[in-house]
């Protein structure tokens, strides 16, 4: 039994079990315009991998199964997918909701200048990685120029209708710059929206905070610096057991790249998929098995209950005083 499941047996919880399938979230792959630092899946120019359009039949076909509420689109850069458009014609022909997770940045490419306009006629929800408002902080992350040009794709989003309070969502994603947990989560997006629309005239819907997880090229920076083992022990002394209800691995399914089942995307990083009692592939799975399943936790499991917690859409619980460093 690891150090999590332990925790989770202190508090009566064990073992962890997911509620349902709110949320099919779909990896595209692992190509990306992008390299950052604190990458969990290690995404960048140089990764292959990528989904083809049979694993996304596949998919089709599960969604269908599954009926989610929302399937959400993930990477790398889920945009650079050579199917990406043909796949969200299909989601919103089964009448899907579809959400896509953009570094922004990608939108600028030479074949993507489009898809502002294509994401406003298939109404398309947008969640952005904005790490910081401030240029030094999105560049030691990201790399040299990409703040700008986040803000020129931000305006482009703008333009067409994305971030206004009456029209399509458009939602930022912070997370720290190092080994350290988010602040309060609406404090902060006040502090976003302020510098934001001030400074670069862009506007947005939500802030949402996620937490760094000892996973990936930020697990390996860490080590690096020796802190890995203090960034560990900061995350399990700040559990919250307030944030074990909403857990995203609770309400989702991940699908990798080639199609294997996750319980999220952190768990496809680290090779760890469902646990199913047969086949853990989006063309093979009972997927009535899924809902009611044994979540696979391990250490890196504290990040998503730390302080205010950490999920795909945002911290987990509104409390201010578990948010400490």
């Amino acid at each position: 039994m690891n150090r999590f499941d332990l925790k989770l047996r202190e508090w009566g919880q064990y073992p962890l079990t997911a509620v349902d399938t709110a949320t099919v979230q779909v990896n595209l792959g692992l190509v990306c315009n992008q390299n950052c630092r604190h990458c969990h899946v290690g995404a960048g120019p140089d990764r292959p991998e990528t989904m083809t359009w049979e694993t996304m039949e596949a998919v089709l076909a599960g969604c269908r199964t599954l009926a989610p509420d929302r399937v959400d689109l993930t990477g790398g850069a889920p945009e650079l997918n050579p199917y990406f458009r043909r796949l969200i014609r299909e989601l919103r022909g089964l009448k899907h909701r579809v959400q896509v997770r953009t570094n922004l940045t990608a939108l600028l490419g030479p074949d993507c200048d489009d898809l502002p306009d294509f994401f406003r006629e298939h109404r398309i929800e947008l969640v952005a990685s904005l790490p910081c408002y401030t240029v030094e902080n999105v560049e030691a992350q990201r790399g040299r120029g990409v703040h700008v040009r986040s803000i020129e794709a931000l305006r482009r989003l703008n333009a067409v209708g994305y971030g206004d309070a009456d029209s399509l969502p458009l939602d930022l994603v912070y997370n720290p710059g190092g080994p350290f947990l988010p602040p309060p989560q609406s404090a902060l997006e006040t502090d976003y929206r302020d510098v934001l629309r001030n400074e670069y005239g862009v506007f947005f819907s939500r802030l949402l905070t996620i937490t760094n997880m000892p996973v990936g090229r930020f697990q390996q920076e860490l080590d690096r610096q020796g802190g890995g083992e203090t960034y560990r022990r900061l995350l399990e002394e700040n559990f919250n057991a307030d944030t074990l209800d909403g857990l995203m691995c609770r309400h989702q399914v991940n699908i990798g790249w080639d199609g294997t089942l996750f319980d999220c995307d952190f768990n496809l990083a680290l090779g760890l998929p469902v646990q199913l009692n047969g086949p853990a592939h989006i063309a093979r799975a009972d997927l009535t098995k899924l809902a009611g399943r044994r979540i696979v936790t391990d250490k890196h499991c504290f990040g998503c209950t730390a302080g205010c917690g950490s999920s795909c859409g945002g911290a987990l619980t509104k409390g201010q005083t578990s948010c400490r460093e």
